[in-house]
């Protein structure tokens, strides 16, 4: 298979690729446009990108099957072109959980103990021991968990070792669950902010969780209460957030902005970064070594799997469900044309497959095919397809 590879990636998973006998094309300055000219040029089988936006245009310019995020999040993928074209989308997720939220406490640290300011104050050749003494410290604070994924969870024993109490809202997370991860449920992310001394995002960037953290979300926070965001710009609310940190004294911890440049490196403003409030980092947190490690790692297995089974790991844009109504069985015997045979019936009575599968049993003599189908076959198909003398019996049953 030949694998474009348009962002920096590890050594070790370039050579992973390799080593499955791919051809590899590593070209980490590809964007935009010329993105889509190396598409239409090399037409790889298999897009890996980590931070690039893959649009339409880039989907439609060759002949790919599969496009992997060498990350967790989908949201610079146009998932939803992919889906109407049939090409894989697969991500990584879990891979940099301990990064982030490695990140998430480093700018928890700097919010209270004012970090950047110190170092900028003392570059600056002045000595202020004074206005940096009166840090709150994190023993006995409430953290608040917006979001309990692999990076929420990642959260919990690093705020356990700073001697911290934890709360917490997920759509997933359960009175039981919260018990087991011994944190406090809570059922609103309302209930959250309004209790907590720092609140911690952690949620997947879906329409349901746009501008989760909205103007009622920091309107519920404490006055002079901390807000981190590790996850997506577009959870928060980012005029909500202007607001809270001018008038309810918020300070803010943030690697994500809804102003990034698409490159690694460029131009960039946006107006939170100007309050004296505000720390932000240049959405790094998932750039550790070992996270980058790891889901090179994980970016090499999906592409093994998919070779040796056709199969793809971490996929996220196959339908939860199917249009299917019937499921239509039928054991046969492993011989060429019976499928086909099937399938012919199938379409003459204008049928349409939504899914299928042949399993095989031991010795290969006799298969059983499982068909998915929009509409019932009537009783003039059934005898149709049992014509076959290669085939046992062809059942149908409602899904």
């Amino acid at each position: 298979m030949k694998v474009l590879v348009a962002d920096k990636f590890e050594q070790s998973g370039l050579d992973g690729l390799r080593a499955l006998g791919c051809e590899v094309i590593y070209d980490p300055s590809l964007k935009e446009e010329s993105l889509i000219e190396a598409l239409r040029l090399h037409n790889p089988d298999i897009l890996v990108v980590r931070s690039t936006k893959v649009t339409a245009p880039m989907l439609e310019a060759g002949d790919l099957s599969l496009v992997i995020r060498a990350g967790a999040g989908v949201n610079t993928i146009d998932v939803a072109t992919a889906s109407q074209r049939g090409i894989y989308v697969a991500n990584c997720p879990g891979k940099n959980a301990i990064a982030v939220a490695e990140l998430a406490f480093g700018l928890i640290l700097s919010l209270d103990r004012r970090i950047p300011d110190n170092v900028q104050q003392l570059r600056e050749g002045r000595w202020n021991k004074k206005e940096f003494s009166e840090a709150r410290g994190l023993a006995g604070q409430t953290l608040g968990l917006i979001g309990v994924g692999n990076i929420g969870r990642e959260m919990i024993p690093r705020a356990r070792a700073f001697g911290m109490r934890v709360i917490a809202w997920s759509r997933s997370l359960t009175p039981e669950t919260a018990e087991a991860l011994q944190i406090g449920y809570r059922a609103t992310p309302l209930d959250v902010a309004s209790e907590a001394d720092i609140v911690s995002v952690h949620v997947a960037l879906t329409p349901e969780t746009h501008h989760l953290c909205g103007r009622a979300f920091f309107e519920a926070m404490k006055p002079g209460a901390y807000f981190i965001n590790t996850a997506r710009a577009e959870v928060v609310d980012e005029e909500a957030l202007l607001w809270a940190v001018r008038e309810k004294g918020i300070r803010a911890g943030l690697d994500v902005f809804s102003t990034e440049p698409a490159a690694a490196e460029g131009a960039f403003d946006n107006p939170l970064v100007h309050l004296p409030n505000v720390y932000g980092t240049h959405h790094i947190g998932a750039s550790t070594r070992q996270a980058q490690e790891a889901i090179a790692e994980e970016v090499v297995n999906i592409v093994r799997t998919y070779m040796q089974t056709g199969h793809v790991p971490n996929v996220v844009n196959l339908a939860k469900r199917t249009p299917a109504r019937y499921l239509l069985v039928v054991r046969h015997l492993d011989r060429v044309g019976v499928l086909a045979h099937v399938f012919d019936c199938l379409r003459e009575a204008q049928i349409n497959v939504q899914e299928t599968e042949n399993i095989i049993f031991e010795g290969a003599e006799a298969a059983v095919a499982r068909i998915q189908l929009d509409s019932e076959p009537s009783a003039e198909v059934l005898r149709a397809i049992r014509s076959n003398p290669n085939i046992f019996s062809a059942v149908v049953m409602p899904l």
